[in-house]
């Protein structure tokens, strides 16, 4: 008897498991490449021991064969893939900031490669990112995204089923687009900064032609950048702020979708 509860919790374990490998993979937090391996497979052996334990226990009899217990673990890694990369996809909203910051004050060309995710990204952009990754840490995140995954099992427990349907092509859409307006608001004071300041330049080189525009323009939209910067750099507590609710809203809908509701 103490055999056959041991296989079951064995069952649930592994479950859990894939789950939280799937979501550390590709989350903001815990998927940086400089974080060694072996500290994201121990944190997520202890987490799903924990989760093992406290979740309401499910029913799998309808999974009884090797090939239909693979296809549930399969599952359940993407959906904890999904849910790490919805969590990315809102923090790429500060990269997409950082891009369009960098086009406008000449810093569009200028790249710098990031060894963690083996791209280039824009200086501006990994500027935002690591104030943004510390703000994360500051208020918490990092929990914010271990309770939200604790609360999946309960939301979509497991061996639910997954059901597709044209709210969850909408709830993409709606995703996608708030990224874009959330990046367009955090440039939107740099940008109208810089826009002010080529209709002063445009103005200065119609009424003065002796001056080079070209030449004072590029290190005054630099400087102007800068300083509208440094000072909407305190801003940035609510705009995570704002970020870890919307991931948290984001969380919560997508997986009463896929579950139907």
């Amino acid at each position: 008897m103490d055999f056959d509860i041991f296989l079951d919790f064995w069952d649930i374990f592994l479950l859990v498991f894939v789950r939280v490998t799937g979501l550390f993979v590709v989350s903001p937090i815990f998927g940086r490449r400089n974080i060694p391996v072996y500290y994201k497979v121990g944190f997520s052996f202890l987490l799903a021991v924990i989760l093992s334990l406290t979740i309401p226990v499910p029913d799998l009899r309808e999974y009884t064969t090797l090939l239909s217990f693979i296809l549930l673990a399969a599952k359940e890694f993407v959906i904890g893939l999904t849910l790490g990369f919805i969590s990315y996809l809102i923090t790429t909203s500060i990269y997409l900031a950082g891009q369009m910051i960098d086009m406008h004050i000449g810093f569009g060309m200028v790249n710098v490669f990031d060894p963690l995710t083996n791209i280039q990204i824009p200086i501006t952009a990994n500027f935002y990112f690591i104030v943004a990754s510390l703000m994360l840490l500051i208020m918490d995140g990092h929990h914010l995204l271990i309770y939200t995954l604790c609360d999946s099992f309960t939301l979509f427990p497991i061996g639910s089923r997954i059901v597709i349907e044209q709210s969850l092509v909408d709830f993409i859409v709606n995703m996608i687009t708030s990224i874009f307006v959330i990046s367009f608001k955090i440039a939107a004071p740099i940008t109208c900064a810089i826009l002010i300041t080529d209709v002063a330049l445009g103005i200065i080189a119609r009424a003065v032609p002796q001056v080079h525009v070209f030449i004072v323009g590029l290190p005054l939209k630099i400087l102007v950048g800068f300083i509208v910067m440094a000072i909407t750099i305190t801003a940035f507590r609510g705009i995570i702020h704002v970020l870890m609710d919307g991931m948290n809203r984001e969380f919560i809908d997508f997986l009463r979708i896929i579950r139907g509701e």
